[in-house]
Parts: C-alpha cells; structure tokens; sequence
C-alpha cells in the first residue's frame, strides 16, 4: 500500500500541477509581457519556495475532514487509498478535458466521501444507528472547508471586477502615457500588496516562524504578521512607491512587467504552499500513521489513529522532492497548456475561436446584464457618461505591426490587477485560517476583471459567460463526482481487500495510460492535419500565395471524405460513414473561422491592395459552398446506414464510384496545381468540368428509368439522387473557385512572379 501510495502521490503531483499551472500562469502569459521562458523561471521558483514552506498545510488530510481517533489503522489505510485512487483519476479527466478544477475541492470531498462510507460500514457492522456518521466527521472543520470555498468564489468576482474598473477608469488603456508618479502609486500599492502576500504565504509556512522573537515584542514571526498588517502593508507602500517612481523615473523601467513578475512569484509561491497538501498530504498521512503503527505493536484493526490529530513535521527532503516534481510537471506537460488556454480564452479582450457554445442560462443572463447596464446609463449624466467611456476606449492596433494571433489576450494593467486581486484575497483567507481554493480565486478574479474591462462584448459574451457556467457547472461536478466515486471505491477496497486493490490500481493505470496516449494522439493529429490557416497578408501576392495552401488542403480533405463516403456505403460501415461526418464537420467549422477573420484580414490589407478582399472573400465563398455539400453528402449517408435502410444496388454503388474516380483524378491535378503554384495546369483542369458534368447527369437519367422500372425502396433513391446533385453541388463550387483563380492568374500575376508572402 505504502509503495502504491507514493507511486500515485508522484502521479498526483503531475496530474495536479497540470490542472494548476492556470492560477498562476494565465495573466503572465495572457499579457506577454515578458517571454515564456522568463515567466516559467519566475514560476519555477516559486514552486520550489513554496513546496518547502508548506509542512503546516499538511493536518488537512490528517485531521481537517474527518476524526482520526475513530478509525483503526487499516480503516485509515482504505481511506487514504480510496482517495489517492480517485483524486488522480478525476484531475487526470478534467486535464484531458484542458478545463480547471480545484484540486482542494476534489481532495476535500474525496476524503469526505471515503470517511462517511467507511463510517456507513462500521456502523453498519455495529447496528448502530446513520446519525452517528457525525461522530466521525470534523463536521465543524468540513463545513467551514466548503463554505469557504464557494463563498471565495462570489468574492473574487466581485473585488476583481470592482478594482479593475477602478483602476482602468484611473489608468484608462495609455497608461503608459501617464505621469510616473501614477504608475510609482499603482506600483507600491501592487508590490506591497504582493509582499506581504509572500511573507504570509511563505515565511508564515515555515518551522521558525511559530518561534517567537525579543525583537518583534516576543511574538511569533506568524502572530507578529497578522497582528501588525496595517503597518506592514503601510510601511511597504512607502518603501515601494519610492522603488517604482526611482525605477521609473531614471532606469525607464516598465513598473507594471515587474508586478506581473513579483505576482507570478507570489501566486507559484501559495499554489505550492497552499496545495501540496491536495497532492503528497494523504500518501506523508499514510507514511506517519504506518510509522506509528508499527512502533505500537499492536494488531492493524486494533490499533486507534487519534495519533493523527497531533501536530506532526514533514520532513522537508519529501517536501523538496515534491517541488522537484511539481517544476519539472510544469516545463514539460502539454495538459497545463491546454488548461491554461482555456482561462485565457475566456478572458481575452480580442475576438478568439469560442471553445463554449452559448446556452439558455447564458443568454438569459446576458440579456439581464444589457437591461441594467441600459438603466445605469440613463442614470448616469451623459456627461458623466463619456468621460468614463474615453477611460475604456481600446487604443487601435495597426496589425500591419502585428499579426492578430501575436497579440496579447489583454493588456499589463489588468493582468496587474489579476495577480494583485488574487493575492490579496488569498493572503486575507490565510490570515483569518480560512480555507479557499486558490483555482477558483484566480480564476473567478480573471473572470470578474475581464467584465469589468469590457472584455465581454456583444460579440462574445454569450460564449463567455456559457464557458464560465461550463467551468463552475465542472466544479460542483468535481465535488459531487469525488464524493460518490471515492465512497465507491472505499467501499470496494474494504470488502475486496488486496484483490480489489490490485484490480483498482491497475484499472488506474490503464486508464491513465490510455489518456495520455488519447492526448498524445489527439496532438500529433492537430499538429500533422491540413489544418487551414487565416490570411494575413497584406498583398494580393500574399492572399493569393496564402489562400493556394488552403485550397490545396482543403482539396485533398475533399477527396479523402467524398471516397470514404462512397467506401463507407458500399461496404454498409456505419464506423467509417460516422468519423468521415465529423471529418466534414470539422472542415466547415475551420472554414467558417476563416470567414470570421475577415474583419481582421481587410484591416490587415495595404492601400493598394484593398482590392484583394473582394477575391479572399469570394474564395472564402466558395471554400463553404464545397463544405457544405462534403457536410450533408457525409450526414445523410451515415443516416442512411445508421437507420438500417436498404444497401445500395451493386450498379448504384459502382457508378458512384466511376464518378468518384473521376472527381479523385480532377481533385488530384488541381491540388498538385495549388500546391506546386502552377497555376497554368487550372486551364487544363477546367477542361474537364463538361465531360464530369455529362458523367453526373447520365447517372441523374439512368437512375430515374432505373425508378421507373425496377426500384422499390424510396429510401435509395432519395439517397442516391440525394449523392448526385449534392456532387453536382460540390463540383460547381470547385469548377468556380478554379474559374477564379484562373482569371486571376491570367490577369494579374505570372506564376514565376509569385512568391511567399514575408514573415
């Protein structure tokens, strides 16, 4: 058990880490205000700091759920497996998922879960009665656990969004443009708020600061600290206003990349200090309890754990192999990124692909938000009015100097305000011994920040606000989810003994091996697929060379789902017909995130070549049309055979495969034509589009006598006729973007004259 328990406890340590990274690394690298590399070095040593000052976290598992004193040593044994089983499972999920999850929510829900249901058994073993569970819960302790956390949640929003409005109505988006003496103020009050934050969160850890001192009055380090915030946080105003306006005025140093530094310090800092516990606190549990077990002689199902309930050190070498861990996990896991991408999706304040689809819930509180926005503004003097919109209006970016993906998710000030939020609200709980969870502080703070900023426009806020219920709608899931499956789990070990253990070890590693696999799949596939590119040339040159490579992918997409779609029928294989409708599902999603980048792409262009829209938006045009017939062709044939209809005659199948391989070979030429930039060879690819067209309608006429004559299933001939035009369809919309770009060619630019566009 012990060997099982600190093989999951390094597997936590990465599963963890990966779902965690986002609390402190999405205002860094949302504001690119410094280069990843800097940013993960900062964070790096902030884990490492941290790690080693997080022995007095580790009681939680111990003592903050459920009354050691209760439970026997194998019981607690069960406990602590059940939860490692199910913590590591669960984190791994919602990783793959790349969603947030709080790791102190899961931890303290599975050691509930698993407590109540060993406590069901014993009771149960003793007739005793179900409201005795109580006596075996740290109902007072778990309560207050919970509270706190979903109260942290209201709370973050709220201050996060009230000081970002404040300080974007103050700073406005120049805030570069403004005197020094108002960024050295933003500054002190920023870094000194971060310092004392990382002297709660750091040296409030550690054995020496329980020690007190003649020089601070004969109190502790830890007393003296929370005694004394005003004058800490005071005299730290002063000092560091001072540093910034110095730093500002003669070094020309960037004040707001430095609190973003310091911040992303002081967040790595808690999240190792605060949530180590959530990954090496139950395995260190487990290690102490069999240490003193076998130092009582006394038989495991005899011997009481209420040694659990006194204070016991970690030994800082587990605490610095832990750290180990945890850097390493966050230099090389894919997951974090993912995690990551997700929060600083929700809260850019430029336009991105909108992973969340919008939902009842958020429409309605959309809908909400715009009636009492429309009754504050009547309120509010317009005069008034203008003045705080001025504060808040975007400065134009040229994107001839950027191009839109280079740009940052949202700017300095509030990824400032994000770290600045979050640690002062984490610092406050630490001080007042309130539990939170750090996942939903930074997160909820970016979120709160985000609507403040008037990152949550018309054209996103649907999907903000539906992605932000899908996170919190996760969090409850964690929670419910970690309760039940642990019990489950619990329950299993303890009836099963070894044998159930065994299976349930190696169910978890399978499990965690086919998801890593599933991810390493699913990434290699985005990272080899066609995937279609948004144009961000500012030439007719450049648009043309650009919109070749799409074409050319979206060419050889073509072909492969139009012949698996015509394989998929003839062989009656629902599996093939079902991935190759994802297939050009998936295409027509990529090509209408082209069309949404127009907005982007004109703004993009140069004077003269403002005349390039009208071609990429008619090749956008197009490139839909041919999705649109690959969409239905793929929809209505998996239907056909999803439902159990009839097969296709064996002539039916065999001239839809004739013309499959006709359009293959026209396919093949034109794809060789964009990809090679010949675009001579169109001519000749055109030249065929009569004698495919002729093909298509001998086959329209041979199945209306075939009708006529000798078909008796409604089904196929809708099906078959369905084939035909759609082809017709497909084929017209190729036929037409050839015809373009040969017209172009012709008029505009020889072949040897085209050429990449710069990077």
């Amino acid at each position: 058990m012990l060997i099982a328990l600190a093989v999951l406890a390094i597997a936590d340590l990465v599963v963890g880490v990966s779902n965690d990274a986002v609390n402190f690394l999405n205002s860094a690298i949302g504001s690119k205000a410094i280069s990843f590399k800097t940013i993960m070095i900062v964070a790096s040593f902030g884990i490492a700091a941290g790690a080693l000052f997080s022995s007095g976290m580790m009681e939680v598992a111990r003592k903050g759920i459920f009354n050691p004193g209760e439970f026997y040593f194998d019981e607690i044994m069960f406990i602590f497996m059940a939860v490692m089983i199910t913590d590591i499972l669960l984190l791994d999920f919602f990783n793959t998922l790349g969603m947030p999850t709080s790791t102190t929510v899961s931890i303290v829900f599975e050691l509930l879960g698993a407590a109540v249901a060993m406590s069901l058994i014993k009771i149960g073993a003793d007739n005793g009665s179900f409201i005795d569970v109580i006596n075996y819960i740290n109902n007072d302790k778990a309560v207050q656990i919970i509270f706190g956390i979903l109260l942290s949640v209201v709370v973050a929003f709220t201050i996060g969004a009230m000081v970002q409005w404040v300080s974007r109505l103050l700073l406005s988006y120049n805030f570069e443009k403004k005197p020094t003496w108002v960024g050295a103020l933003f500054g002190g009050f920023a870094l000194s708020s971060m310092t004392y934050f990382i002297l709660m969160k750091g040296i409030g850890g550690t054995a020496f600061a329980g020690e007190s001192y003649d020089l601070i009055g004969g109190i502790t380090i830890k007393e003296f600290l929370e005694t004394q915030l005003f004058a800490l946080v005071g005299a730290n105003f002063l000092v560091w206003s001072t540093f910034s306006f110095i730093l500002m005025k003669f070094a020309n140093v960037n004040i707001y990349k430095l609190i973003i530094g310091v911040g992303t310090f002081a967040l790595a800092l808690a999240f190792a200090g605060n949530d180590l516990v959530n990954f090496i606190g139950v395995p260190i549990a487990a290690w102490q309890s069999y240490e003193a077990w076998l130092a009582s002689g006394v038989e495991a199902s005899e011997f009481s754990m209420g040694i659990l309930a006194k204070k016991v050190p970690t030994p800082t070498l587990l605490l610095f192999i832990a750290g180990m861990v945890m850097v390493l996990t966050l230099w090389f896991s894919s997951k974090a990124k993912s995690v990551v991408k997700t929060s600083i999706d929700l809260s850019s304040q430029e336009d991105t692909k909108e992973r969340f689809q919008p939902n009842f819930l958020s429409r309605g509180l959309v809908r909400l938000a715009i009636s009492l926005s429309t009754v504050l503004t009547n309120a509010i003097p317009s005069s008034l009015q203008e003045k705080i919109d001025k504060q808040f209006n975007k400065p134009v970016i040229a994107l001839s100097k950027k191009k839109v993906h280079e740009l940052p998710a949202f700017d300095m000030v509030r990824a400032a305000v994000n770290l600045m939020v979050a640690g002062i609200l984490i610092s406050i709980a630490t001080s007042y011994k309130l539990p939170l969870s750090t996942t939903y502080v930074t997160f909820m703070v970016a979120m709160g920040t985000s609507l403040a900023d008037r990152a949550w426009g018309a054209e996103s806020a649907v999907y903000r606000v539906a992605g932000v219920l899908n996170v919190i709608g996760g969090w409850f899931g964690t929670a419910i989810i970690a309760f039940i499956a642990s019990g489950i789990i619990l329950t299993l070990i303890s009836f099963g003994k070894g044998a159930a253990l065994a299976v349930l070890l190696f169910a978890a590693i399978l499990l965690l091996a086919r998801n890593y696999i599933s991810h390493n799949k699913k990434a290699k596939e985005l990272k080899a697929e066609d995937s279609l590119n948004r144009a961000e040339s500012s030439s007719i040159q450049g648009v043309i060379f650009e919109s070749a490579m799409n074409i050319s992918n979206v060419l050889k997409r073509t072909n492969k789902i139009y012949t698996n779609t015509i394989n998929g029928l003839a062989k009656q294989d629902v599996n093939l017909l079902k991935k190759n409708k994802k297939q050009g599902e998936k295409l027509s999603n990529e090509i209408d995130d082209l069309r949404d980048h127009i907005f982007y792409f004109i703004k993009n262009l140069d004077e003269n070549s403002v005349g390039a829209s009208n071609f990429y938006i008619n090749t956008l045009g197009y490139l839909t049309d041919i999705a649109q017939s690959l969409e239905y062709i793929g929809k209505v044939s998996h239907k056909h055979v999803n439902n159990n209809h009839k097969k296709l005659k064996y002539n039916q199948i065999k001239e839809l495969k004739q013309i499959d391989l006709k359009l293959e070979e026209i396919l093949n030429q034109t794809q060789d034509a964009f990809s090679n930039q010949s675009f001579e060879q169109i001519g000749n690819v055109l030249s065929q589009k009569q004698e495919l067209f002729q093909m298509v309608s001998e086959k329209i006429q041979t199945q209306v006598a075939r009708t006529r004559t000798e078909e008796s299933s409604p089904k196929n001939t809708t099906l078959y006729f369905s084939l035909l035009l759609e082809t017709k369809d497909l084929m017209t919309s190729v036929m037409n973007l050839l015809q373009q770009y040969h017209n172009e060619h012709d008029s505009s630019v020889a072949p040897a004259t085209i050429e990449s566009p710069k990077k």
